[in-house]
């Protein structure tokens, strides 16, 4: 227990009294990181299959009509709608056969068809494909039982994209989505800005490396490895991870390395106001900027955002769980907006809370929850527990994101709606 107190007073200070005036609210922080942080300039060529994750810099542009010839969607027979004259069934012979990556056209009318397989191009004279399951074959040849309406079962030359269309604009993080339609309009390389360099570090006396044998007042340290999960991208390029003593002296000298080499440094604990949290004087040692200290919510109050040299920097709390809230909120929105990701605001949804709330107003609360189900009008549901630890992880595996609990209510009633954010990378 003694323990606990510790990491949840000097690590954090996330509970601590502070006059509301001297914080800034969650929208009003976002926005100034907005107006701040600025992309990556440099860029570079790579191939399409090494661009999974990375930001598109430059629109990709279809090289050409997708797809390019007039083919079939499916197995089956091309045929003349016009030969189907009179009452059916009618009966034609098969007077070709055309596969998918055909090179020379085969020609149907005049009453015969050709046997087709899916994606090939259709063969001249041919306005429909019938599909194999609707063909009975016979001794003169292939019969249907149905007219064909032209037009069907064909994909027109075009249809999915027109040359020179942009397909995927700048700003576009690529996921499978997006590297599919680039290899549909014939990207064989794309234009991304360069990986953001980001380095971290982790201050705390009082932190082992998991796995090793700790001091009697020592624990584990959790924001090192859950940062460095966090930035584990493509497009992010962690150049730096340290984890530094409570040491004034040992943090100039960590930050000054890095303001040389990181566009971007994060820190973890040492942002509060105790005497012994030296983060922020030892940025102003360093002539950085801190453009807001303290942010309206719980837990994470100490948040901090400012500037070293060329370097953005945030500053979480030590509080592993506040930690990591805080980079969910203000650490996914920072790399984002470095990285040139097209600025789209962290999808939130509406849900309703399973239980009861009654908390103490004055500041957002951000809860972890999990989504439990629907309600009887088709309303998502959220469970959680029944207050916030900020040094407490042991649930996060079960969440599923993040509930807001506005600042000025102090009470909700079971079934009350509640804003959610579903947990994202950078």
């Amino acid at each position: 227990m003694t323990i606990i107190r510790r990491i949840e007073t000097r690590g954090c200070g996330c509970d601590a009294p502070e006059p509301p005036a001297t914080l800034v609210s969650i929208d009003d922080a976002l926005g100034r990181m907005a107006q701040l942080a600025r992309p990556v300039a440099a860029t570079q060529t790579v191939p399409l299959l090494s661009a999974l994750g990375r930001v598109l810099a430059d629109p990709v542009r279809a090289a050409c009509m997708t797809p390019p010839f007039d083919n079939t969607a499916m197995d089956g027979y091309a045929v003349d709608t016009a030969d189907f004259v009179g009452e059916g069934p009618w009966t034609f012979p098969v007077v070709a056969t055309v596969p998918a990556g055909a090179v020379v056209p085969a020609v149907v009318g005049k009453g015969s068809v050709a046997r087709i397989f899916t994606g090939a191009p259709l063969p001249l004279g041919a306005d429909a494909v019938i599909r194999q399951e609707d063909a009975r074959h016979s001794g003169q040849g292939v019969t249907f039982e149905t007219r064909p309406e032209g037009g069907s079962n064909i994909r027109r030359a075009g249809g999915d994209m027109r040359r020179g269309q942009i397909v995927v604009d700048a700003g576009t993080r690529l996921d499978p989505p997006e590297i599919a339609a680039c290899a549909a309009a014939g990207a064989g390389s794309v234009q991304v800005r360069r990986a953001l360099r980001v380095g971290v570090l982790v201050t705390g006396d009082e932190l082992w490396t998991p796995g090793t044998t700790r001091a009697p007042a020592g624990i584990w340290d959790v924001n090192t490895a859950m940062l460095c999960a966090a930035l584990g991208s493509s497009r992010i390029d962690l150049v730096h991870v340290e984890r530094v003593g409570d040491r004034r002296d040992l943090l100039e000298r960590s930050l000054a390395a890095l303001a040389g080499q990181a566009d971007l440094i994060v820190t973890a604990g040492g942002v509060s106001v105790g005497e012994e949290d030296h983060v922020k004087p030892a940025l102003g040692a360093l002539g950085g900027d801190v453009h807001f200290s303290g942010v309206a919510v719980k837990p994470g109050k100490p948040v901090s955002y400012g500037c070293i040299g060329k370097s953005h920097w945030l500053g979480l709390p030590g509080n592993p769980l506040a930690a990591f809230v805080m980079w969910q909120v203000f650490g996914t929105a920072l790399v984002q907006r470095l990285t040139g990701q097209c600025v789209r605001r962290a999808t939130r949804r509406h849900v309703v809370t399973a239980e009861a709330i009654r908390r103490k107003s004055g500041r957002c609360e951000i809860r972890p929850v999990t989504i439990a189900g629907f309600d009887a009008r088709g309303r998502e549901v959220v469970r959680f527990e029944d207050a916030t630890h900020s040094g407490r992880v042991g649930a996060l595996p079960a969440a599923d994101g993040l509930m807001f609990l506005p600042a000025e209510v102090d009470h909700l009633p079971a079934g009350a709606r509640v804003e959610f954010q579903p947990f994202c990378d950078a």
